[in-house]
């Protein structure tokens, strides 16, 4: 994939600059110009001037992931860390002071796959794109879709890692099919494109209710710590407790193919029959986890 050039690339800081101009743009067109502009009211996307878009030109990858970070709110508020997380620890080609870092950290925790050599000055396909805000619309919670199978005239050109993806891509009608059922996964996504998914799945949240927030764990945080490029440190913690008798034990773990890890937990309460120690003590369990995978804490219920 090609580089978009420097010109367009510093202009276009979509996600790292607020709201523009009052003024609506003037080369958007009739589909476009709602959602966009939606988008832009919002202090989610600028344009490369007060009157345009540009929504023909081609979208990066620092630009894709940081368009879907802002535009579905995801964060880090569940996963607290022992250290800071820097973008090295994660990605090759991602300067650790980029406009676009925090955003690359950010997808990577939330489970979106972006590759570990990815260029962020290269542009992005449709295919990746599609793949990167179902999961990142995942993240937000589980949506009814009629399960039906959407033909398109070069599928044979989709990756099959993606398929799922650009399947409920259209049966969530985040985007519209094409007039000749093409889906042209390979092509460069567009500014606009982008734009319009985004907005199409704002509004997809909203019609189900879904405020644009990060689910929040009951009692257990998750921790995560960099040993190396490849391992991190997971600690499940219930905080701080009156005494030692309050535990948290991790029972397994459960691999899901969205690049998702299952910590599963259990906790203990003070047995009635033991006398236990009023120390003040942070309650925790550690266990080791394959960088590729992001972490949620899943508490196993005792059996009945």
């Amino acid at each position: 994939m090609k580089k978009i050039t420097a010109i367009v690339s510093t202009a276009l800081l979509l996600c790292t600059m607020s709201a523009g101009s009052v003024f609506a743009f003037t080369d958007l067109d009739t589909a476009e110009k709602e959602p966009i502009m939606m988008l832009k009211d919002k202090g989610i996307v600028t344009g490369v001037d007060s009157e345009h878009f540009a929504p023909r030109s081609p979208i990066s990858y620092a630009q894709s992931v940081s368009l879907l970070v802002k535009g579905l709110n995801l964060n880090l508020d569940t996963i607290r860390f022992f250290k800071k997380p820097e973008a090295s620890d994660y990605f090759t080609k991602v300067p650790n002071d980029a406009w676009y870092a925090e955003a690359f950290i950010i997808a990577q925790l939330n489970g979106l796959n972006i590759p570990k050599d990815v260029d962020p000055g290269a542009t992005i396909t449709r295919e990746h794109y599609a793949d990167l805000l179902i999961h990142a619309l995942d993240k937000k919670g589980t949506f009814p879709v009629i399960l039906m199978y959407i033909g398109f005239a070069d599928e044979d050109q989709i990756d099959k890692a993606y398929t799922n993806s650009m399947q409920l891509l259209y049966l969530h009608k985040l985007a519209k099919t094409e007039e000749n059922h093409m889906a042209y996964p390979k092509r460069e996504m567009t500014r606009g494109e982008a734009a319009v998914w985004v907005s199409n799945t704002i509004r997809f949240l909203e019609a189900h209710s879904v405020k644009l927030t990060n689910p929040q764990q009951d009692e257990v945080t998750v921790a995560v710590e960099p040993v190396n490029a490849d391992l991190n440190r997971i600690t499940l913690s219930r905080g701080i407790t009156p005494n030692p008798g309050y535990g948290i034990k991790i029972e397994g773990i459960r691999f899901l193919t969205d690049g998702t890890a299952q910590i599963q937990y259990s906790l203990t309460e003070p047995q009635p029959d033991i006398m236990n120690p009023q120390v003040i003590v942070e309650s925790k369990a550690d266990t080791y986890l394959s960088s590729k995978y992001k972490p949620i804490a899943v508490e196993l219920q005792p059996a009945k």
